[in-house]
Parts: C-alpha cells; sequence; structure tokens
C-alpha cells in the first residue's frame, strides 16, 4: 500500500523494487569490502543502475547502509502517537522496547555481527547514526510537545524526550556491543532486558502521569 492506502501502481512498484536492488547491492558491497572503500559507481554497477539512479533514490551515501532511516528517526515518536487510551508515553516506550527485544527488533540493533562490524569500522556511520539518533528524539519531543498541547515544543518536553530516548539509546548500544562481542540474539534479549526494564522504572516516578492518552 502506498501512504494513502491505494494500491501502489507499476511505476511505483518498479520504484520500490529499484530502491531495494540498490539497497541490497550495497548492504553486500559495504559488508564484504567495507563502507569507505566501496564507491557510489560500484553499488551502481553492481545494481545495474545508472549511478545517476543511487543517488535519486539515496542522496546521502550513509543512507544506503541505513536504508530504514525513515523508520529510526519516526519510531519513538509514531509509539507514543498511537498509544492506546490511558496509557502514559512512558508506558507506550516501555511495551514497544521490551517487546523489541523480545523479537529482536533490527531497530534496536539486532541486525547481525557483520552488519554491527561494518558501523564499527566507519567513522561515516558511526556519525550517521548518532545523527538518526539525534533526529529521532527531536521528533519524539514534537510528538510529546503535541500530546500535551504544549506547540510549539516546550522545555518539558524535550527533557521528556532526552530522558526516555536515552533509555532506547543504551539499549541499542548495549545490543551492538554485545553482537560485536559475538553473542547470539536470544543471549542478548535475556542480559539486556532486566536492564532496561529497571532504567524505564527509575523513570516512572518522573514520567509516569506525563502525557497520558485520554480515554
Amino acid at each position: 500500500m502506498t501512504e494513502t492506502g491505494t494500491p501502489p501502481n507499476l511505476r511505483e512498484l518498479n520504484k520500490r523494487r529499484t530502491r531495494e536492488a540498490i539497497s541490497h547491492a550495497a548492504t553486500r558491497l559495504f559488508i564484504e569490502r567495507g563502507f569507505d572503500r566501496t564507491t557510489i559507481a560500484e553499488v551502481a554497477a553492481a545494481a545495474g543502475v545508472a549511478k545517476m539512479t543511487v543517488t535519486n533514490h539515496f542522496p546521502r551515501k550513509e543512507d544506503l547502509f541505513f536504508d530504514i532511516h525513515e523508520e529510526l528517526v519516526g519510531r519513538l515518536a509514531r509509539t507514543v502517537t498511537e498509544r492506546e487510551p490511558g496509557e502514559s508515553a512512558l508506558a507506550a516506550l516501555r511495551r514497544d522496547c521490551l517487546t523489541g527485544l523480545d523479537r529482536h527488533d533490527p531497530w534496536l540493533g539486532f541486525s547481525g555481527a557483520d552488519f554491527a562490524r561494518t558501523i564499527a569500522d566507519s567513522p561515516a556511520l558511526g556519525a550517521r547514526l548518532r545523527e538518526l539518533n539525534e533526529q529521532a528524539e527531536a521528533a519524539l519531543a514534537e510528538a510529546l510537545a503535541d500530546a500535551v498541547h504544549a506547540i510549539p515544543v516546550d522545555f518539558e518536553s524535550r527533557v521528556a524526550a532526552a530522558l526516555l530516548a536515552a533509555v532506547d539509546r543504551a539499549v541499542s548500544t548495549e545490543v551492538f556491543r554485545r553482537t560485536l562481542a559475538g553473542e547470539d540474539h536470544a543471549a542478548i534479549t535475556a542480559a539486556v532486558r532486566p536492564w532496561a526494564t529497571q532504567a524505564f522504572d527509575r523513570l516512572e516516578g518522573a514520567l509516569g502521569n506525563y502525557a497520558v492518552r485520554e480515554g
């Protein structure tokens, strides 16, 4: 489906398939050769498209690797926006994080050792990931401000977003670290889940009644 809820037409399907082919080719090359040593021209050749086609779909080289960057940026804000009646922002984000750990969600860093090592070996990818985290926190602050009718974004919403996003980042960082160390998904979840639960528990006193959705 498209963003409007209608079935995609042939042009949209072809565009989506081309984007996926480029992304898959780029990821394979980045993992095999390293991100910094792989050129856009090499990605285009591997995907069977023109170099301009690659840049039309992915204006930034880093986003060839983080092809789900829009999901990464919008996930926390969307979780708050779609929270259940009577549910606070904290409760919604706790539920999303713990569920993500249980299902080994790639948004939390469960992407495999090769993927994680490629990021670790590239300063450019590390910088882009930090930038995406900053954008996710800013989007979360906007969603929280909207939830408490504090538009434009107020100081309290920014503070709440920083605290809540910090738990998500800490979880992702630990998943990433343990993935690089060779631990399997089940072991990582078993180790990280209690810490994530404790972190959210510590925020309960400050944010447990913040941004509760009206029933």
